[in-house]
């Protein structure tokens, strides 16, 4: 256990030293403003507009935005959010494989599976901390513009979103013990996605898609009910756990 936590402490003070931690965290804080400032900018520019899309046929008409103008826009933010998370920290276990690191590490008689373990759990929690950071932000800037109260399910929709985030998360690890390279990781998560997300397109099988979870527009309006996305979260946890499983037996064959 002691040098499960060594790791865990190497492994916090690499992402704080080369930078990436305070680069996700300043990146969730403005996806945070910019969720209320682009609801509350959205009728001042498209009244500066009017003129010019007038000409052209288009007429606008007065826009009301409200809360959920915002978590809207919130939760079309967070995809670009976990895509550049994907894209920091793909290279978590292949750069170390370059520059044989790892291999220094394991040959002082530190267990892989510690290894892969540390390393999952330093992204699980950035991932948790710059996401409800960004969450936080945005609900504050709300509450003070607007009245949060109008959002349905808001924190389970949240929950949601944060969960999906988690199954990213383990796909990094899944595909950073088979793969050489972060450009390689980054497109067989990208892959799977798109796979899960056309399986969640068959009626029978969506509610077994944790693309499903990005879902949160029905929710937002009470369309929805939280007891139709329990076994979504349920599968996309199972899956997690699953893929973290299985990185450790390959990781642990892997010769470096």
């Amino acid at each position: 256990m002691k040098s499960l936590l060594a790791l865990m402490r190497k492994e916090h003070m690499e992402a704080i030293r080369t930078g990436k931690t305070m680069i996700i965290i300043l990146l969730f804080v403005l996806f945070g403003v910019m969720s209320p400032a682009v609801a509350k900018l959205t009728p001042w520019v498209l009244e500066m507009l009017s003129d010019s899309m007038a000409e052209s046929g288009f007429i606008v008409t007065n826009v009301q935005v409200d809360a959920l103008t915002s978590w809207a826009q919130f939760f079309k933010n967070i995809p670009i959010a976990l895509i550049a998370f994907v894209l920091i920290f793909s290279d978590i276990f292949t750069k170390e494989y370059k520059s044989g690191t790892l291999l220094l590490v394991i040959t002082k008689g530190v267990s892989r599976y510690k290894v892969i373990l540390a390393k999952t759990v330093l992204l699980l929690s950035i991932w948790t901390v710059g996401y409800w950071l960004c969450f936080t932000v945005t609900y504050v800037y709300n509450d003070y513009l607007w009245d949060n109260s109008i959002a349905n399910n808001l924190f389970f929709s949240a929950t949601m979103w944060w969960v999906f985030g988690l199954w990213v998360i383990c796909l990094i690890t899944l595909f950073s013990s088979l793969l050489n390279n972060n450009t390689g990781v980054s497109l067989c998560i990208g892959g799977t996605v798109l796979l899960a997300y056309l399986f969640g397109i068959i009626p029978k099988a969506k509610w077994y898609s944790p693309t499903i979870l990005m879902d949160t527009n029905a929710l937002l309006l009470g369309v929805e009910k939280i007891d139709a996305y329990i076994k979504t979260i349920v599968v996309t946890v199972f899956l997690c756990i699953v893929c973290v499983i299985i990185g450790i037996p390959i990781i642990n064959k892997r010769q470096f």
